[in-house]
């Protein structure tokens, strides 16, 4: 008899990379990551503003409470830079990457914020976020949506494997790739 796979977690589990915790997101983490956030300069290609640590706390909220379609899920990391041992700054928060997932089809973004910026932190967190979707997720379809401009954006999308489409949405191009499960242990 056939059988119907059970949609993912609404609770992203954790993930990580070489030098990132993907911690999944929780209202606690709104005043920090107000602060990760708050210059203008993120908003450039986005639109919008730096959110206030209230309004952002609520923001969460809705988040971890989960999309009202019982098909999809939002799936929301915090990343949290590791120390290094070399006397690098390590446990602050830097950024965040999210997916919507619905069945095998996943639409993701990342930001990071413009202190961390330059390091390969967010190529290496959508790396990570593509590697954990595909095994984790079952996710087997990526989707991004970056803006013409946005070269550093655009940058991170080919490193985590995915290409620009001839497709445009909102003023932003489609980025998309198809991703295979990792092989079975």
């Amino acid at each position: 008899m056939p059988t119907t796979p059970a949609p993912p977690p609404i609770t992203p589990p954790c993930f990580t990379t070489a030098r990132l915790d993907a911690l999944p997101l929780e209202p606690a983490y709104a005043e920090e990551m107000a602060a990760v956030l708050a210059d203008p300069a993120l908003y450039a290609f986005t639109g919008g503003e730096p959110p206030a640590p209230a309004a952002l706390r609520a923001r969460y909220e809705r988040q971890c409470a989960g999309s009202p379609d019982p098909g999809e899920r939002w799936w929301n990391w915090v990343l949290r830079v590791r120390a290094a041992g070399d006397g690098e700054a390590g446990g602050e928060l830097v950024g965040y990457v999210q997916a919507t997932v619905r069945g095998s089809r996943a639409e993701i973004a990342w930001v990071l914020g413009t202190p961390w910026q330059g390091r390969g932190y967010a190529s290496e967190a959508a790396q990570g976020l593509v590697a954990h979707l595909a095994s984790a997720g079952g996710v087997r379809e990526l989707v991004a949506h970056i803006h013409p401009d946005h070269a550093a954006s655009a940058a991170v999308a080919l490193a985590a494997g995915l290409g620009p489409t001839e497709e445009w949405e909102d003023g932003e191009r489609r980025w998309a790739a198809s991703v295979t499960p990792p092989p079975a242990p």
